[in-house]
């Protein structure tokens, strides 16, 4: 019999049974397609061309250039805020408080690492950061250099003290020494690293809690993991806690740490900058400015023009404020088509600046159609793509949402608690919106989805990444990775006390391989087939041979035949499987015989690449069982 084209329609489908998904991909993990082509997944390399982490969970990366030109990046954790400039890292974390000097005093024990810091009314919670200096040895073997460092705080036993590990132990038991010269510089409050149960995005009333204090464990309390959103205000950052402060980096003095913005609302849901117009936006904020009791989860703020420190309205200013009605709370806020798209639980709202006397104007832009996190959102060429707790949607001047052939696939494995970290991002080079979320159990985003949005079609994989910039101010995007284990000197340098769990910053669509802390690490990718057959399926087929059809391919490649009789049956692969494809191979001799046959394409080696043409197969019917 003659060859025959084996035609596959781009996309990965999930929606349809392996056997009614036939002419199409059903499965697939670290690959893409591109014009209408299935290929290897591009891979990546450490940000700095060396391993380097920061401490805790990366929620937001931000990319741009100041006004010589001059890269920058900012990464916000759960625990720290750092920027990189000029090929180095900086803790820029703001500083909460700094004591007079000698306010605190060390207690340590003979036979124990572990000191007992004492500091009236300190603020501390647990994980807490704080830096020593002006300190003197506290006899034996505690000298000064053990003391001025920087601690992660271990326990809180009081209001007026907490405990430090110290990188020696103690020969001598010492209270109330340490200097009168001794000066403690406490960072602000650590975020959350997860949320807690039955709590987050998604489930019961989100928001409604002041942000960064240490509590009661019998108060009743919504605790969603910490989120960073970082926008340009000019050259500068504006560095918001989602549900908390807004702070500002100064880029023109790159290592200097973020400040709090005077005059600001002390508790925000998101913030982010209008323009042309320069209006610093407040999203679910305060109703009297300053004063956090006065949260009003559905509330808009706006600063004056050109002046984030002024958001009380007068009549010689565009500040001002407007409540929002659809919804029970905002979560989000992205520029799009013009204006500001305001996501609340339930709604989409439009916001849109129109000049004095009442600087932005409000309209309701579509109903029914949620957000899911604060970064589950971005714009694309004035389309906005979001994904929603049920559907993912865009908005080009209508809401609409999106047909998704991989949605139950999707939204039935959604990790809810986790919704705040779901986030977006664009990857334009390939004309794909990526999500990265939590499947159910874990926590931390441990899968993704794709959309393709010239070609309107779907994909999805493992990849892990946290946080995620496209190509602009660098000539590849940027994305960060959690490791929930390692251990590893933080680009800080060393932190005395300091847990595990650490972010990793690497460049993206770099090469064909991944990386870790021994170099390039091999990327195993697949695609599998629907199960294709002759005619309605009632003839047994015998597939002599198939001759592949690869470009780019650099190195092996394996290919599996799996065969079965019925739709509901365990397919089975074929007597003469795994077949091995290399650059060179013309043909293949297979053997295979079944009434459903399904093609898988994979990769494990270092190196290995590929992109699928269209293979043509020698298939012959064989009886009728």
């Amino acid at each position: 019999m003659s060859l025959l084209r084996l035609f596959l329609k781009p996309g990965i489908d999930k929606q349809n049974t392996e056997y009614g998904a036939e002419g199409g991909w059903i499965d697939g993990d670290y690959i893409r397609f591109r014009y209408g082509l299935p290929e290897k997944l591009g891979g990546w390399t450490w940000f700095n061309e060396e391993p380097e982490y920061l401490v805790g969970l990366p929620s937001d990366v931000f990319t741009w250039n100041d006004l010589q030109g001059i890269p920058h990046l900012l990464v916000g954790t759960t625990a720290k805020l750092y920027a990189f400039f000029g090929g180095t890292w900086f803790d820029v974390t703001p500083l909460r408080s700094t004591t007079a000097a000698g306010d605190v005093t060390f207690a340590a024990s003979n036979g124990s690492n572990i000191v007992t810091v004492t500091d009236t009314a300190h603020g501390a919670i647990v994980g807490d950061f704080v830096t020593f200096s002006g300190a003197v040895g506290l006899g034996g073997v505690v000298t000064a250099a053990f003391l001025n460092a920087q601690f992660q705080i271990l326990t809180v036993p009081t209001a007026n003290t907490y405990t430090i590990q110290i990188g020696v132990t103690a020969n001598s038991s010492d209270s109330g020494n340490g200097g009168a010269s001794v000066v403690g510089a406490y960072q602000i409050n650590v975020g959350q690293l997860n949320s807690f149960q039955d709590l987050g995005w998604g489930t019961g009333t989100w928001s409604l809690s002041s942000f960064g204090t240490p509590r009661p464990s019998s108060a009743s309390l919504t605790l969603t993991s910490r989120v960073w959103q970082l926008d340009n205000f000019g050259e500068d950052v504006v560095c918001q806690l989602v549900q908390g402060r807004i702070y500002l980096y100064d880029t023109s003095n790159p290592t200097f740490r973020a400040t709090a913005v005077n005059g600001a609302p002390t508790k925000s849901t998101f913030s982010l900058v209008s323009t042309p117009d320069r209006h610093l936006v407040c999203l679910g904020t305060e109703s009297t400015v300053g004063t956090s009791s006065t949260y009003d989860p559905m509330f808009v703020r706006f600063s004056n023009q050109e002046d984030i420190t002024s958001f009380t309205e007068t009549a010689t200013n565009t500040a001002g404020g407007q409540r929002l009605t659809d919804g029970t709370f905002i979560i989000s806020g992205i520029r799009s088509r013009g204006q500001i798209l305001i996501f609340t639980n339930s709604a989409l709202h439009g916001m849109q600046y129109v000049g004095p006397p009442y600087t932005f104007s409000f309209q309701q832009l579509g109903a029914n159609c949620d957000c899911i996190g604060p970064h589950a959102a971005v714009d694309v060429n004035g389309i906005a793509y979001w994904m929603g707790i049920n559907a993912f949607y865009a908005f080009d001047g209508t809401v609409k949402k999106l047909a998704c052939t991989v949605q139950d696939y999707v939204f039935k494995d959604l990790e809810f608690r986790q919704g705040n970290k779901f986030h977006a991002g664009v990857n334009s080079q390939f004309n794909e919106v990526t999500w990265w979320y939590c499947s159910i159990g874990a926590e931390f985003p441990n899968r993704f989805v794709t959309y393709n949005y010239l070609e309107n079609t779907w994909h999805v994989g493992t990849m892990p990444r946290t946080a995620w910039s496209d190509v602009g101010t660098y000539n590849y995007p940027v994305a960060t990775e959690y490791f929930e284990d390692s251990t590893e000197t933080p680009v800080d340098g060393v932190i005395y006390g300091l847990t595990a769990g650490r972010g990793a910053v690497y460049l993206q669509e770099i090469g064909v391989n991944g990386v870790d802390d021994n170099g390039q690490t091999a990327i195993t990718s697949f695609i599998k087939s629907g199960y294709f057959d002759i005619g309605d399926g009632d003839q047994v087929m015998y597939m002599k041979r198939f001759i592949p059809d690869f470009k780019n391919q650099v190195g092996d490649l394996t290919v599996h035949l799996l065969l079965r009789y019925y739709p509901q049956e365990t397919a089975n692969p074929s007597s003469l499987d795994p077949y091995i494809i290399s650059p060179t191979t013309n043909k293949v001799d297979t053997r295979a015989r079944g009434r459903q046959i399904s093609l898988r394409i994979e990769s494990d080696d270092l190196n290995n690449n590929w992109r699928y043409g269209t293979m043509r197969v020698d298939i012959q019917p064989d009886g009728s069982r």
